[in-house]
């Protein structure tokens, strides 16, 4: 996706899915959600004016699933 700040690209985004043109799905592993990462996605929806993100973070126990939302999209 591109980064562009007033319509000039500055650089590139590299979402892991996009679904439906709706949903950001970043996928990490570990045992539990880091702020960066959840910052990230949020970064992610800012860019791209979508409301909804999800971070699936995968674990020793299991998949843990974290949504993320853009109030203002």
């Amino acid at each position: 996706m591109p980064l562009k700040y007033k319509d000039v690209k500055v650089g590139s985004y590299f979402l892991d899915f996009l679904i439906d043109n709706k949903i950001v799905l970043e996928i990490k592993r570990g045992d539990y959600f880091r702020k960066v990462n959840i910052e990230q996605v949020y970064h992610y929806l800012v860019a791209t004016d979508l409301a909804l993100g999800v971070l699936a973070q995968f674990t020793g126990s299991g998949v843990r699933i974290k949504r993320i939302l853009n109030l203002y999209p």
